[in-house]
């Protein structure tokens, strides 16, 4: 259903129509000449349109003289194709222009989902560097294991070198009892 209001946003039509214009959806009229290019595209459509000219060249050819519609040069012939060349290239173009705007959708999504992974790589990339230089300023398991071996090689030196006489210690030194 049309909507019959008057908008003020529009101008109005300077004369009437007497004979409606038809109308045609676009897109019905897209998948229409796809699929009418698709087939065209085919060997299946070469097959036929090579037995139809075939089969007209050898009817004019063959048929008794009297049955004959197109003699030897094939003027109808050439014209039947003429005609069928030219409503195929307008629907072919047709066809085409919809791919075309089908890549550039598609071209635009790729556009945008390759940004965003770079964008994504370029966090990851800034928060792998921030790691590693946080984990150089904490202590490794391979920097603990050799301080715990300073400290016990240390602690063994020292009980070893124990002083003769416990006056004589450090006052940090722990006398056991009996000793």
């Amino acid at each position: 259903m049309t909507d019959r209001r008057v908008r003020l946003d529009t101008p109005r039509e300077s004369r009437r129509q007497i004979v409606r214009r038809p109308t045609v959806d676009a897109d019905t009229f897209g998948v229409f000449a796809e699929s009418f290019a698709r087939y065209m595209g085919t060997a299946k459509f070469l097959l036929w349109m090579t037995m139809f000219v075939a089969a007209w060249v050898l009817w004019n050819v063959l048929a008794p003289a009297d049955l004959r519609f197109d003699e030897f040069p094939f003027i109808f012939l050439t014209l039947m194709l003429s005609l069928q060349a030219s409503y195929a290239a307008p629907l072919i173009l047709l066809a085409q222009n919809r791919q075309e705007q089908r890549d550039k959708v598609v071209a635009e999504q790729d556009r945008q989902a390759n940004a965003r992974a770079h964008a994504d790589m370029e966090f990851l990339a800034r928060e792998v560097a921030s790691l590693r230089m946080a984990v150089g300023e904490v202590a490794t398991r391979d920097f603990l294991r050799s301080e715990l071996r300073g400290l016990l090689g240390d602690i063994e030196e020292l009980s070893r070198t124990e002083p003769e006489d416990p006056a004589q210690a450090p006052p940090d030194w722990v006398q056991r009892p009996g000793q």
